[in-house]
């Protein structure tokens, strides 16, 4: 296909943003899945939060547009093909990985209503409904906004222009392959939905790591992509779990107990790969000298804030503290990477641990020094749980850049989870 060409001829009823409601990233599924089980009449808000600033999203950005694709999401609805590779596909070595239940569900679903303003030189948009139905909009909301950012750029550039800037795009992808392909025992997989450029340059890139990389490149999140390529969906847990079953602790003691209750959940309904731990919410130090012996048997830990290294490191002092082998652990390494810091990492923990690595915006939305002023280059735009039944949600993690809830609400949960002096890094996506 030729993008260049698309985006000059581009008319959006022809490309939507979403084309589906797969069109987001696997572990979303599985985490409705689970929420719909165990949680399903939660009320949760969901917010944008753009931690960008300096990108002025609603100047940049048509509010009718916006409201365009936006409604366009709300039409969609589950295909019958979608169904059926939902329900008949073997997803981590098992078949049915979705009840029959839950599909049903899934099958009758349209996204709820969402709120939309503008606040100054940018937007406010929520989401506030039964957390299974709510949660569902935070991939295609920021795919709609890094896109229609991405189109409001374009727009100001000629034909010529346009092709070169993709031209030169390809290449400087193509250039980070050729380097990864110095390691062949590196084990990749696309986690760039959440911020990608736009669905076509997400597609082209994971082509290209199917050609570039063959067996190094393992598969992707985004469940239609996954689909239309015939590719393994990978996926497991994010942050958005513990964060609202904290929210809704009644005391200290329940708020202690809550990021184990999350994984206790999890235990009884995956295995093999799916049990992975993500310890860093509320800090992965004090998450793991609390965590239960149970916990120590599970494939793995991903790595997805702090110092990648040293997030590492703690995890394998933690797993030989447990008489647990490291050597048959997997690590999955998930933070801002690009190939340069993919191969260091691969260098320092090949052989110590079963390395992977999830490559997410820097994969697919690196334009950066390709377009004027740099305006195409990515920047750090979240869609969070905010509240859970009217309490607010807080997030920790090893970054404290990365911090968000309200304030005494932070210092209480640093208190409660033993979160003491951190290293602030800077946030690049």
């Amino acid at each position: 296909m030729d993008i260049a060409t698309r985006v000059w001829n581009h008319k959006w009823k022809i490309d939507p943003i979403v084309r589906s409601l797969i069109d987001t990233d696997f572990y979303k599924l599985l985490m409705c899945q689970s929420v719909f089980r165990n949680r399903r009449d939660t009320q949760v808000t969901f917010s944008l939060i753009n931690r960008s600033t300096q990108v002025p999203l609603a100047e940049l950005i048509d509010e009718g547009e916006l409201r365009e694709q936006l409604d366009h999401i709300r039409s969609l609805r589950l295909t019958r093909g979608e169904s059926t590779w939902l329900r008949g596909n073997t997803f981590y070595g098992k078949r049915q990985m979705f009840t029959p239940e839950f599909m049903e569900w899934f099958e009758n679903l349209a996204l709820p209503p969402y709120h939309l303003e503008r606040v100054g030189d940018q937007y406010e948009l929520t989401f506030e409904g039964k957390w299974p139905e709510v949660m569902l909009w935070e991939i295609p909301a920021l795919a709609v906004l890094m896109e229609l950012r991405g189109r409001a750029v374009l727009k100001t550039m000629g034909r010529f222009e346009i092709q070169v800037l993709y031209a030169r795009a390809m290449t400087k992808l193509w250039e980070k392959v050729e380097h990864l392909r110095s390691e062949p025992g590196v084990r990749i997989a696309d986690f760039g939905t959440r911020r990608r450029h736009s669905f076509l340059w997400q597609d082209w890139c994971v082509q290209a790591m199917i050609e570039g990389l063959g067996s190094s490149f393992v598969g992707t999140s985004n469940c239609l992509i996954a689909k239309n390529r015939d590719l393994e969906a990978i996926g497991t847990n994010a942050h958005e779990l513990p964060m609202v079953y904290a929210a809704l602790a009644e005391d200290d003691a329940a708020l202690a107990r809550a990021p184990y209750e999350v994984l206790a959940d999890w235990h009884e309904e995956h295995e093999g790969n799916l049990r992975i731990i993500l310890p860093d919410t509320y800090g992965t130090e004090g998450f793991l000298q609390k965590a239960p012996d149970w916990l120590a048997g599970w494939t793995g830990i991903r790595i997805d804030s702090g110092d990648p290294a040293t997030g590492a490191e703690t995890a394998i002092r933690w797993w030989k503290a447990r008489g647990e082998d490291p050597t048959q652990k997997l690590v999955i390494f998930s933070d801002g990477l690009d190939e340069k810091k993919i191969l260091e990492l691969y260098q320092q923990f090949h052989g110590r641990v079963r390395v992977s690595f999830g490559w997410g915006t820097l994969l697919t939305n690196d334009f950066r020094g390709l377009a004027p002023d740099d305006g195409l280059a990515p920047f750090s735009l979240v869609c969070k749980a905010v509240s859970a039944d009217g309490n607010p949600t807080v997030k920790l993690s090893d970054n404290p850049n990365k911090a968000m809830g309200p304030k005494d609400e932070i210092e209480r949960y640093k208190r409660v989870f033993g979160v003491g002096p951190q290293r602030a890094q800077e946030v690049i996506v």
